[in-house]
């Protein structure tokens, strides 16, 4: 019989594994930041931190999250087979599978977190940038990870903080915040 991993322990993985790496959520929360901020000029980091923590808790994210880093590590210790240990440690420019699973975890989010994906995708910011320069380990899928999560929570930020200018109620709100964790 097959027994389902708890929730709570596939979250506490993926929150530790982006640690690990080297990634905060505040280092993400800059990136939603520098993306709404324009459109919100009252924006705090504090709904960035919030809503980037809150993306954390989909499972599609987890999931991405954990497979990524798994692949990047197995090639750093070069416990793959060639010619895949090459392409991923050199993050080959046609290998576009890292992107693939990092795109597939933003679709939860909508059309905006899609293109926010494409965007940071493109422009290499932040600590993505960073990633994608970092010589001393692979970070193949890490660095698309990061824009994917960044995305999807500034995606979600935007809609909150549309639902806000719209006097949404407190409870209307506090059950969008529940169903952001369904999944």
């Amino acid at each position: 019989m097959k027994v389902p991993v708890p929730s709570n322990v596939v979250e506490q993985a993926a929150r530790k594994k982006l640690q690990e790496r080297g990634v905060t959520l505040k280092d993400i929360a800059k990136i939603v930041y520098d993306l709404q901020v324009k459109f919100y000029e009252s924006l705090t980091f504090e709904e960035c931190l919030e809503s980037v923590d809150a993306v954390l808790y989909k499972r599609e994210i987890q999931h991405a999250i954990l497979v990524g880093i798994e692949l990047d590590e197995l090639a750093e210790r070069g416990q793959l087979s060639e010619p895949l240990l090459s392409i991923i440690k050199s993050d080959e420019g046609l290998f576009g599978v890292d992107e693939t699973i990092a795109l597939g975890s933003v679709f939860g989010f909508g059309s905006i977190a899609v293109t926010s994906f494409g965007y940071l995708d493109k422009g290499k910011v932040g600590i993505i940038k960073e990633l994608d320069d970092f010589k001393g380990q692979t970070n193949t899928f890490l660095d698309d990870l990061v824009a994917s999560v960044a995305a999807s929570a500034a995606a979600r930020l935007a809609h909150r903080l549309r639902d806000r200018d719209e006097n949404r109620s407190r409870q209307e709100l506090e059950k969008l915040d529940l169903e952001d964790k369904i999944g």
